[in-house]
């Protein structure tokens, strides 16, 4: 009997939520602890901050530019390489259940496959990219996934509950609820067991507890929350009262910091906190980030504090199960995230190309299996001794997990993957060349488009923007993180570090990844 892996994302993150990278609104001490036995990453990043290019690295272990999702609504190929077909081929067992997201979710007439299958099921005998079990969920009750079936199917009361994301003219909905009319903030009188979160816990165990005994699995369980509309069961808000939540310390209280702040930024971050811009298809089209009030944040903050909570107890439940099938100490657990979310700094909310810490610096908890620590000669990852808990501080991407995948279950890992087994320590990280890792943007949507290339390297954090409608190609960012950790003073223009900035940006240039040719098409605006 060899390693079982269950690997659980989240939905737009950030890495301050939980507990063990020093939270304090929501309680998360499921994954505390697997932190608190294994191995933290304090510096992990996304190749992309939307959705589909960012999960579809985790699938392919490549970065957007190879794999071609270059952002939401470019479908990923169906014959795109993908981890879970290398371990279905090594003798895995692999299921996929809850948010997938390879393809447009926006598909009324069901012309992807992934949707499809919400309908149709995986062809006998098949697999769909190497997964053979799919359960399918995303935000609500709308879209051809199986959540929304299983609701419509069983209890079609709770339907109207749930936040309306996209109005009439199918914009993204800006409209505000609550207490305070903060923006996608909706009461939800849905019972917390018929909660997407809990359905894919659900799911989840009634999958495991399918296997054999002595099977090997792989088990992607990824989880829609916390991702915006904030709509989460009302029985559960009040498990933090949003009048006692700090605003964090990236938002500038006071309106013109804000705008000092952003106005030293590239232009289209003014565009946007003003509401003349709007760069992306998931940021609601009619509301103006310069309207946010601090209640309202304070109250955004707090039910998505709660969202985190329910997916930490959701976690719980599944490794009791576990535990119940005797597997504890036989399997690898890595917890992530696919992109973070602004949360209040520089007093913006939701996602963009905005590349700073709000949605670049990701939770990432690695706590392998009990059987590896113990035994020095195991054969797989780690691929470096772990003595005990480790906490990791050099840069690592999401294009490391599945090569990590592969070292877990003891096969090579194709030549495809761009990214190498995950680190273990930093002398790990040292010795096998961890020093920057890269994160892109490139949308072009409502005749807007923005092109972004970032590196983190040695403690800074430097963006170069392509030519574009909003940018020239001569605007970049530069930050340093020791001095500025919250990123307000852009150091792109300073002459004083003009010798660092080339640097970082020849660098920047010199490991970009191969780009995939023809461009794949923008087929659905998410």
């Amino acid at each position: 009997m060899g390693r079982k892996i269950l690997f659980v994302t989240t939905d737009q993150q950030r890495y301050d939520t939980l507990g063990c990278n020093g939270g304090t609104i929501a309680r998360t001490p499921v994954v505390d602890a697997l932190a608190a036995d294994g191995i933290r990453y304090e510096r992990a990043h996304p190749q992309s901050v939307v959705c589909m290019p960012s999960r579809s690295t985790m699938l392919t272990g490549q970065h957007p530019s190879t794999h071609g999702v270059w952002m939401n609504g470019v479908p990923l190929p169906v014959d795109a390489p993908s981890v879970a077909d290398v371990l279905h081929q090594a003798g895995y067992r692999t299921a996929l259940i809850g948010k997938a997201h390879f393809q447009p979710y926006l598909d009324p007439f069901l012309r992807f496959e992934e949707n499809a299958m919400s309908r149709d099921g995986i062809p006998t005998g098949r697999t769909h990219r190497g997964f053979e079990h799919l359960e399918s969920a995303t935000h609500g009750p709308a879209g051809p996934v199986h959540y929304a079936q299983w609701l419509a199917r069983e209890h079609p009361e709770a339907i109207g509950g749930f936040y309306q994301v996209l109005d009439g003219s199918l914009q993204v909905n800006g409209e505000g609820g609550g207490a305070t009319g903060a923006p996608q903030v909706k009461v939800n009188p849905i019972d917390r067991s018929w909660y997407h979160t809990d359905w894919v816990a659900d799911r989840t165990i009634r999958w495991l507890d399918s296997l054999a005994a002595d099977d090997d699995w792989f088990c992607w369980m990824s989880f829609p929350d916390p991702h915006h509309p904030w709509d989460p069961p009302q029985s559960e808000v009040g498990r933090v009262d949003w009048h006692d939540v700090p605003l964090p310390a990236g938002y500038p209280q006071r309106a013109d910091d804000r705008e000092r702040i952003i106005g030293d930024k590239p232009r289209h971050w003014r565009l946007w906190y003003e509401g003349e811009l709007v760069t992306n298809y998931e940021a609601p089209a009619r509301w103006v980030p310069a309207s946010l009030t601090p209640d309202q944040l304070r109250e955004v903050l707090a039910r998505d504090a709660v969202e985190c909570e329910l997916i930490d107890e959701a976690v719980g439940r599944v490794l009791a199960a576990i535990d119940r099938r005797g597997w504890s100490d036989d399997v690898d657990i890595i917890f992530t995230t696919d992109h973070g979310e602004l949360g209040g700094d520089f007093g913006l909310l939701f996602k963009g190309p905005y590349h700073v810490d709000a949605l670049m610096r990701l939770p990432l908890v690695w706590r392998p299996a009990r059987s590896a620590l113990l035994s020095p000669e195991a054969p797989a990852a780690p691929v470096a001794p772990l003595a005990g808990p480790s906490v990791v501080t050099k840069p690592v991407g999401l294009v490391d997990l599945a090569p990590t995948f592969c070292a877990i279950a003891g096969v090579d890992a194709p030549p495809w993957m761009q990214g190498q087994p995950l680190p273990v320590t930093d002398a790990d990280a040292d010795a096998r060349g961890f020093e920057r890792v890269l994160t892109e943007w490139d949308s072009a949507i409502f005749g807007i488009d923005v092109h972004l290339r970032t590196m983190m390297r040695d403690h800074h954090l430097c963006t170069v923007y392509r030519p574009g409608t909003c940018h020239d190609g001569t605007e970049g960012e530069l930050y340093d993180l020791d001095e500025d950790p919250l990123q307000q003073v852009n150091l792109w223009d300073d002459p004083a570090r003009q010798a660092l900035r080339d640097d970082l940006v020849a660098d920047l240039e010199d490991h970009q990844p191969p780009v995939r040719s023809p461009q794949l098409l923008l087929e659905a605006p998410a």
